[in-house]
Protein backbone atom coordinates (compact mmCIF):
# COMPACT_ATOMS: atom_id res chain seq x y z
CA UNK A 1 0.00 0.00 0.00
CA UNK A 2 3.14 2.36 0.78
CA UNK A 3 4.46 1.40 -2.68
CA UNK A 4 1.15 2.26 -4.33
CA UNK A 5 0.79 5.60 -2.27
CA UNK A 6 4.45 6.86 -3.00
CA UNK A 7 3.32 5.95 -7.04
CA UNK A 8 0.74 7.74 -6.97
CA UNK A 9 2.08 11.06 -5.76
CA UNK A 10 5.19 10.92 -8.41
CA UNK A 11 2.41 10.23 -10.96
CA UNK A 12 0.29 13.43 -10.17
CA UNK A 13 3.30 15.18 -9.17
CA UNK A 14 4.01 14.28 -13.16
CA UNK A 15 0.77 14.85 -14.28
CA UNK A 16 0.86 18.40 -12.59
CA UNK A 17 4.32 19.45 -14.18
CA UNK A 18 3.29 18.07 -17.23
CA UNK A 19 -0.02 19.96 -17.82
CA UNK A 20 1.46 22.97 -16.46
CA UNK A 21 4.06 23.31 -19.13
CA UNK A 22 1.40 22.06 -21.55
CA UNK A 23 -0.91 24.87 -20.36
CA UNK A 24 1.75 27.42 -21.22
CA UNK A 25 2.52 25.90 -24.40
CA UNK A 26 -0.59 27.25 -25.13
CA UNK A 27 -1.24 30.23 -22.94
CA UNK A 28 1.91 31.72 -25.02
CA UNK A 29 1.17 32.60 -28.15
CA UNK A 30 -1.64 34.28 -26.81
CA UNK A 31 0.24 36.32 -24.47
CA UNK A 32 3.19 36.93 -27.26
CA UNK A 33 0.19 38.48 -29.65
CA UNK A 34 -0.97 40.81 -26.75
CA UNK A 35 2.53 41.72 -26.11
CA UNK A 36 3.36 42.20 -29.66
CA UNK A 37 -0.09 44.69 -30.13
CA UNK A 38 1.19 46.67 -26.74
CA UNK A 39 4.98 46.89 -27.68
CA UNK A 40 7.09 50.04 -29.13
CA UNK A 41 8.06 48.96 -32.86
CA UNK A 42 11.44 49.52 -32.09
CA UNK A 43 11.23 46.78 -29.46
CA UNK A 44 9.54 44.45 -31.83
CA UNK A 45 12.14 45.20 -34.71
CA UNK A 46 14.70 44.31 -32.35
CA UNK A 47 13.68 41.40 -31.11
CA UNK A 48 13.13 42.14 -27.36
CA UNK A 49 9.23 41.03 -27.30
CA UNK A 50 8.98 37.31 -25.77
CA UNK A 51 6.23 37.51 -23.32
CA UNK A 52 6.00 40.93 -21.89
CA UNK A 53 5.01 44.49 -23.66
CA UNK A 54 8.66 46.19 -24.20
CA UNK A 55 7.92 49.94 -24.49
CA UNK A 56 4.21 50.02 -23.55
CA UNK A 57 2.14 51.59 -26.43
CA UNK A 58 -1.08 51.56 -27.62
CA UNK A 59 -0.62 53.38 -31.17
CA UNK A 60 -1.64 50.05 -33.11
CA UNK A 61 -5.31 50.47 -30.86
CA UNK A 62 -5.82 54.12 -31.54
CA UNK A 63 -5.11 53.73 -35.38
CA UNK A 64 -7.75 50.96 -35.74
CA UNK A 65 -10.45 52.83 -33.89
CA UNK A 66 -9.40 56.01 -35.89
CA UNK A 67 -12.11 54.47 -38.12
CA UNK A 68 -15.78 55.08 -36.79
CA UNK A 69 -16.90 52.36 -39.01
CA UNK A 70 -14.71 50.10 -36.98
CA UNK A 71 -17.49 50.84 -33.81
CA UNK A 72 -20.17 50.23 -36.17
CA UNK A 73 -18.81 46.95 -37.46
CA UNK A 74 -18.68 45.45 -33.92
CA UNK A 75 -22.15 46.55 -33.02
CA UNK A 76 -23.25 45.43 -36.07
CA UNK A 77 -21.58 42.14 -35.03
CA UNK A 78 -22.49 42.06 -31.82
CA UNK A 79 -26.65 42.30 -33.22
CA UNK A 80 -25.93 39.67 -35.63
CA UNK A 81 -24.38 37.50 -33.12
CA UNK A 82 -27.32 37.82 -30.74
CA UNK A 83 -29.71 37.35 -33.23
CA UNK A 84 -27.83 34.23 -34.89
CA UNK A 85 -27.87 32.74 -31.78
CA UNK A 86 -31.09 32.71 -31.05
CA UNK A 87 -32.41 32.35 -34.25
CA UNK A 88 -30.43 28.96 -34.27
CA UNK A 89 -31.18 28.03 -31.01
CA UNK A 90 -34.92 28.02 -30.85
CA UNK A 91 -34.90 26.34 -34.35
CA UNK A 92 -32.21 23.65 -33.41
CA UNK A 93 -34.17 22.93 -30.42
CA UNK A 94 -37.41 22.98 -32.38
CA UNK A 95 -35.80 20.31 -34.85
CA UNK A 96 -34.23 18.19 -31.97
CA UNK A 97 -37.38 17.13 -29.60
CA UNK A 98 -39.75 16.01 -32.27
CA UNK A 99 -37.00 13.86 -34.10
CA UNK A 100 -36.28 12.12 -30.20
CA UNK A 101 -39.92 11.18 -29.90
CA UNK A 102 -41.05 7.47 -29.96
CA UNK A 103 -44.37 8.13 -32.11
CA UNK A 104 -42.63 10.59 -34.86
CA UNK A 105 -42.84 8.89 -38.31
CA UNK A 106 -40.39 9.03 -40.70
CA UNK A 107 -37.74 10.63 -37.72
CA UNK A 108 -35.47 8.14 -38.91
CA UNK A 109 -35.35 9.09 -42.46
CA UNK A 110 -35.21 12.81 -41.49
CA UNK A 111 -32.37 11.99 -39.64
CA UNK A 112 -30.65 10.29 -42.58
CA UNK A 113 -31.04 12.89 -44.49
CA UNK A 114 -29.84 15.72 -42.20
CA UNK A 115 -26.63 13.72 -41.35
CA UNK A 116 -26.40 14.06 -45.23
CA UNK A 117 -25.64 17.67 -45.26
CA UNK A 118 -22.70 17.07 -42.75
CA UNK A 119 -21.28 15.46 -45.38
CA UNK A 120 -22.31 17.29 -48.99
CA UNK A 121 -23.72 20.32 -49.80
CA UNK A 122 -25.37 22.28 -52.85
CA UNK A 123 -22.19 24.25 -53.25
CA UNK A 124 -20.86 27.99 -52.99
CA UNK A 125 -22.50 29.05 -55.86
CA UNK A 126 -25.62 27.74 -56.00
CA UNK A 127 -25.66 28.69 -53.01
CA UNK A 128 -24.92 32.05 -53.94
CA UNK A 129 -27.23 32.48 -56.57
CA UNK A 130 -30.24 31.22 -53.73
CA UNK A 131 -29.20 33.47 -51.48
CA UNK A 132 -29.15 36.09 -54.26
CA UNK A 133 -32.75 35.22 -55.87
CA UNK A 134 -35.11 34.84 -52.77
CA UNK A 135 -34.00 38.41 -51.42
CA UNK A 136 -31.63 38.03 -48.67
CA UNK A 137 -28.59 39.41 -50.31
CA UNK A 138 -26.99 42.18 -48.40
CA UNK A 139 -29.13 41.27 -45.50
CA UNK A 140 -28.29 40.26 -41.97
CA UNK A 141 -30.45 37.30 -42.76
CA UNK A 142 -27.75 36.17 -45.78
CA UNK A 143 -25.24 35.68 -42.24
CA UNK A 144 -27.57 33.71 -40.54
CA UNK A 145 -30.39 31.60 -42.49
CA UNK A 146 -28.04 29.51 -44.77
CA UNK A 147 -26.75 28.02 -41.84
CA UNK A 148 -29.17 28.51 -39.19
CA UNK A 149 -29.22 24.93 -38.04
CA UNK A 150 -25.78 23.57 -37.51
CA UNK A 151 -26.13 19.72 -37.81
CA UNK A 152 -23.03 18.45 -35.28
CA UNK A 153 -24.87 21.06 -32.49
CA UNK A 154 -28.48 19.62 -33.36
CA UNK A 155 -26.55 15.67 -32.92
CA UNK A 156 -25.56 16.85 -29.48
CA UNK A 157 -29.03 18.61 -28.40
CA UNK A 158 -30.68 14.93 -29.94
CA UNK A 159 -28.23 12.69 -27.50
CA UNK A 160 -29.32 15.16 -24.38
CA UNK A 161 -33.14 14.97 -24.86
CA UNK A 162 -33.01 11.16 -25.62
CA UNK A 163 -30.72 10.97 -22.48
CA UNK A 164 -33.84 11.87 -20.48
CA UNK A 165 -35.85 9.78 -18.66
CA UNK A 166 -39.18 9.09 -20.92
CA UNK A 167 -41.44 8.63 -17.84
CA UNK A 168 -40.83 12.95 -17.29
CA UNK A 169 -42.81 12.87 -20.75
CA UNK A 170 -45.38 10.35 -19.67
CA UNK A 171 -46.59 12.50 -16.69
CA UNK A 172 -47.05 15.59 -18.06
CA UNK A 173 -49.42 14.05 -20.60
CA UNK A 174 -51.07 12.58 -17.48
CA UNK A 175 -50.95 16.26 -16.20
CA UNK A 176 -52.87 17.41 -19.34
CA UNK A 177 -49.90 19.22 -21.42
CA UNK A 178 -49.44 18.78 -24.91
CA UNK A 179 -46.43 17.83 -26.97
CA UNK A 180 -46.05 21.85 -27.44
CA UNK A 181 -46.32 21.85 -23.56
CA UNK A 182 -43.91 18.77 -22.71
CA UNK A 183 -41.14 20.58 -24.82
CA UNK A 184 -41.76 23.81 -23.30
CA UNK A 185 -42.88 23.63 -19.31
CA UNK A 186 -40.35 19.88 -18.84
CA UNK A 187 -37.45 19.63 -21.22
CA UNK A 188 -36.42 23.23 -21.81
CA UNK A 189 -36.22 24.10 -18.54
CA UNK A 190 -33.76 21.17 -17.02
CA UNK A 191 -31.92 21.84 -20.68
CA UNK A 192 -29.65 24.65 -19.13
CA UNK A 193 -26.43 23.10 -19.81
CA UNK A 194 -26.82 21.92 -23.47
CA UNK A 195 -28.68 25.34 -24.62
CA UNK A 196 -25.41 26.91 -23.00
CA UNK A 197 -23.02 25.06 -24.89
CA UNK A 198 -24.78 25.26 -28.19
CA UNK A 199 -24.63 28.97 -27.16
CA UNK A 200 -21.07 29.23 -26.93
CA UNK A 201 -20.61 27.21 -30.73
CA UNK A 202 -23.48 29.46 -32.31
CA UNK A 203 -21.75 32.49 -30.67
CA UNK A 204 -17.93 31.98 -31.76
CA UNK A 205 -19.50 31.36 -35.24
CA UNK A 206 -21.61 34.18 -35.60
CA UNK A 207 -18.93 36.01 -33.98
CA UNK A 208 -16.61 35.23 -36.68
CA UNK A 209 -18.09 35.18 -39.62
CA UNK A 210 -16.25 36.36 -42.57
CA UNK A 211 -16.60 34.61 -46.20
CA UNK A 212 -20.15 34.26 -45.88
CA UNK A 213 -20.02 38.55 -45.10
CA UNK A 214 -17.40 38.68 -48.18
CA UNK A 215 -20.03 36.58 -50.49
CA UNK A 216 -23.34 38.28 -49.45
CA UNK A 217 -22.85 41.80 -48.00
CA UNK A 218 -21.69 44.82 -49.97
CA UNK A 219 -22.91 47.30 -47.50
CA UNK A 220 -20.62 49.00 -45.59
CA UNK A 221 -23.12 49.80 -42.60
CA UNK A 222 -23.28 46.14 -42.48
CA UNK A 223 -19.87 44.74 -42.72
CA UNK A 224 -18.93 42.24 -39.83
CA UNK A 225 -15.76 43.17 -37.60
CA UNK A 226 -13.70 40.20 -38.91
CA UNK A 227 -13.88 41.86 -42.20
CA UNK A 228 -13.62 45.34 -41.21
CA UNK A 229 -10.49 44.43 -39.54
CA UNK A 230 -8.86 42.45 -42.58
CA UNK A 231 -9.33 45.53 -44.46
CA UNK A 232 -8.28 48.17 -42.01
CA UNK A 233 -4.81 45.44 -41.76
CA UNK A 234 -4.60 45.43 -45.84
CA UNK A 235 -4.97 49.04 -46.33
CA UNK A 236 -2.29 49.60 -43.59
CA UNK A 237 0.18 47.39 -45.07
CA UNK A 238 -0.74 48.92 -48.33
CA UNK A 239 0.30 52.12 -47.36
CA UNK A 240 3.28 51.93 -45.77
CA UNK A 241 4.55 49.90 -49.18
CA UNK A 242 3.40 52.58 -50.97
CA UNK A 243 4.85 55.27 -48.37
CA UNK A 244 8.28 55.92 -48.92
CA UNK A 245 8.89 57.68 -45.26
CA UNK A 246 8.79 55.12 -42.09
CA UNK A 247 6.40 54.88 -39.69
CA UNK A 248 7.42 55.39 -36.22
CA UNK A 249 4.65 55.00 -33.67
CA UNK A 250 2.81 51.85 -35.46
CA UNK A 251 4.38 49.01 -37.60
CA UNK A 252 2.27 45.88 -39.25
CA UNK A 253 2.83 43.87 -36.16
CA UNK A 254 1.20 45.58 -34.03
CA UNK A 255 -1.74 46.13 -36.05
CA UNK A 256 -1.54 42.60 -36.57
CA UNK A 257 -1.96 41.85 -33.17
CA UNK A 258 -4.50 44.79 -31.83
CA UNK A 259 -6.31 43.16 -34.58
CA UNK A 260 -6.85 39.64 -32.95
CA UNK A 261 -7.05 40.72 -29.98
CA UNK A 262 -10.45 42.92 -30.68
CA UNK A 263 -11.59 39.72 -32.54
CA UNK A 264 -11.09 37.57 -29.73
CA UNK A 265 -11.46 39.41 -26.58
CA UNK A 266 -15.27 39.46 -26.44
CA UNK A 267 -15.86 35.70 -26.83
CA UNK A 268 -12.71 35.35 -24.43
CA UNK A 269 -14.51 37.31 -22.02
CA UNK A 270 -17.69 35.63 -22.03
CA UNK A 271 -16.70 32.05 -21.87
CA UNK A 272 -15.48 31.81 -18.58
CA UNK A 273 -19.32 32.41 -17.81
CA UNK A 274 -20.43 29.86 -19.86
CA UNK A 275 -17.38 27.17 -18.65
CA UNK A 276 -19.07 25.09 -16.27
CA UNK A 277 -22.31 24.88 -18.34
CA UNK A 278 -20.55 24.04 -21.18
CA UNK A 279 -18.71 20.89 -20.20
CA UNK A 280 -22.24 19.57 -18.46
CA UNK A 281 -23.49 19.91 -21.95
CA UNK A 282 -21.00 18.49 -23.82
CA UNK A 283 -20.81 15.19 -21.55
CA UNK A 284 -24.40 14.77 -20.60
CA UNK A 285 -24.78 15.34 -24.29
CA UNK A 286 -22.84 12.62 -25.26
CA UNK A 287 -24.14 9.57 -22.92
CA UNK A 288 -26.66 7.87 -24.73
CA UNK A 289 -24.96 9.46 -28.56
Amino acid sequence: MRNESVASRIFDVFNVIFLTLLSLTFLYPIFYIISLSLSSPTAIITGRVYFWPVDFNVSAYKHIFKDNSIINSFFFTVQLTLLGVGSSLISTALTAYPLTRRQFKGGGMIMRLIVFTMYFSGGMIPTYMLVRNVGLFNSVWALILPNLVDTFLLIIMISFFRSLPYELEEAAKVEGCSNFGVFWRVFLPISTSVIATLTVFYAVNYWNTFFNALMYVQDSSKMTLQVKLYQVLNMFSDSLSDSSSSVSDVIPENVKGATIVIAVLPIVAVYPFMQRYFVKGVTIGAIKG
